[in-house]
């Protein structure tokens, strides 16, 4: 029960069903039967006025009175499954069996909501402890200076590895904003490709087109096939959900054409694809700035504009998230 008291009352934890972060006023336990000896479960935990009611005036007023004025006031309680534990620290001497299952069943918007809520200890906790993949959906979600803060206070492996989850221009946009020699130590320890890529970015300033595109895009040579666009999607299946066009370059990787995904769908396998371009053909150059960018978006109704340089090689591809993103933090 002391160990309780240390380590429970008092202190936040998060309530995924509520996507918020409550502070635990109260304990209930359940009296169960295990192997011939009965076992204290906890039930619940209550995070409302009743039961820090009875805490500040125990031992002040009679248990009668204060039975009294609870019987007036809603219990507010959360059963103990719906919760997951914050454990900042990894010194304690109790440790807690703390399942991350759901966090991560929560969507990185409502979990981010959650993190900006807390101090900086439990934030990095929470990062530690979640698969790379989810931290990196988790990470694009938060206020962009809460971010910096965040990976600072990671283990540089750490760090790499979410960055590598990311879209390389959300992993620039983060190295960008963090000490040299930091960033330099996060690029050793990220894959080689993944490391190529972020490098490739960084050249370019944070409030131009290059700053905001992602090199990762499907190209095909300008000849070819509806069925070989679906062979091509087959083999990048893993970010095909984010795939809007199909871009057509020639032989020296100049942009010709750019051919909406959508239009595919019911196309024979044999017709040119070409056949489906979009009329204007529609880019941008790196050198761009991002309001330039986000006007080209809303004139044209866009969901993806191909990134050029001065000879139209094609350098990277921005989406309508990105600009989604660029607005929502001006």
């Amino acid at each position: 029960m002391l160990r309780m008291v240390r380590d429970l009352l008092d202190q936040q934890i998060i309530a995924a069903q509520g996507r918020k972060v409550v502070r635990i006023n109260n304990i209930t336990f359940v009296k169960e039967r295990e192997d011939d000896s009965e076992v204290l479960h906890i039930l619940e935990i209550d995070i409302g006025v009743r039961s820090m009611l009875r805490r500040v005036l125990r031992g002040i007023v009679s248990p009668s009175i204060i039975r009294a004025l609870q019987n007036r006031i809603q219990p507010h309680s959360i059963r103990w499954e719906f919760l997951n534990m914050l454990e900042a620290d990894p010194q304690r001497r109790v440790r807690l069996n703390i399942s991350n299952k759901l966090l991560e069943k929560m969507h990185p918007a409502d979990l981010a909501d959650i993190v900006e809520k807390l101090g900086h200890e439990d934030r990095v906790s929470i990062f530690n402890s979640v698969p790379a993949e989810t931290a990196a959906e988790l990470l694009s979600e938060v206020d962009p200076g809460i971010q910096t803060s965040i990976i600072e206070s990671l283990d540089t492996d750490k760090a790499a590895a979410i960055l590598e989850e990311m879209q390389p221009s959300e992993a620039a946009d983060v190295l960008s904003e963090l000490g040299e020699e930091q960033s330099e130590q996060i690029l050793e320890e990220m894959a080689q490709a993944d490391k190529e890529e972020v490098e490739e970015l960084l050249e370019f300033p944070d409030d131009t087109a290059g700053g905001l595109m992602d090199p990762g895009f499907i190209a095909l040579p300008e000849g070819s096939t509806v069925s070989q666009a679906m062979e091509e999607l087959k083999k990048n299946q893993e970010s095909v959900e984010n795939v809007h066009d199909i871009f057509l370059v020639d032989e020296e990787n100049r942009l010709r054409a750019t051919v909406p995904l959508a239009k595919l769908l019911f196309a024979a396998g044999d017709t040119p694809l070409k056949e489906f371009a979009i009329d204007p053909l529609l880019s941008i150059q790196p050198d761009e700035k991002q309001d330039r960018v986000a006007e080209v978006f809303d004139k044209y109704n866009l969901l993806t504009l191909p990134v050029v340089s001065d000879s139209e090689e094609l350098l990277g591809v921005i989406t309508v998230d990105d600009v989604v993103a660029l607005l929502r933090q001006g």
